[in-house]
């Protein structure tokens, strides 16, 4: 299994399970913080069109094309279907965001094979790592 840094690095195309519509909200500054940094950020939530210039999808399932990281912004207990959904659609690492623990999420992650990560911020890894999807200048 890889390392939260190491998914960070290799992850392009990040979907964001619960980004918000508040910007007050780590849901929707952690993504933007991302997206500046070079990521590309796709919002997953039901009651938004359009999220940090990017339109929202309702489910992972109606992403089109690839996704190398789910990030969830949703409680524990969504964490189990939110997992199960980046199974179906093949993603090759989930990321429950600072907070967020669930043993059964874990469960469904491992058996099927793909990287986990919990109570750990994606912005917080990005930084601590120096990490940056940006060309160099």
């Amino acid at each position: 299994m890889r390392s939260a840094q190491q998914i960070l690095a290799e992850s392009a195309v990040i979907a964001v399970v619960g980004a918000s519509r508040h910007p007050e909200k780590p849901a929707h500054t952690v993504p933007l913080q991302m997206r500046r940094h070079g990521w590309r950020i796709i919002p997953v939530n039901p009651y938004a069109d359009e999220l940090f210039g990017e339109k929202v999808y309702r489910r992972l399932a109606d992403i089109p094309g690839k996704v190398d990281l789910v990030d969830v912004f949703r409680p524990a207990e969504d964490a189990v279907d939110v997992v199960r959904q980046a199974v179906a659609i093949g993603a090759p690492a989930v990321w429950l965001q600072l907070d967020i623990v669930s043993a059964e999420a874990r469960r469904i992650a491992t058996e099927a094979g793909i990287d986990y990560v919990e109570n750990r911020c994606l912005a917080v890894e990005r930084a601590l790592g120096q990490l940056t999807r940006l060309p160099a200048a």
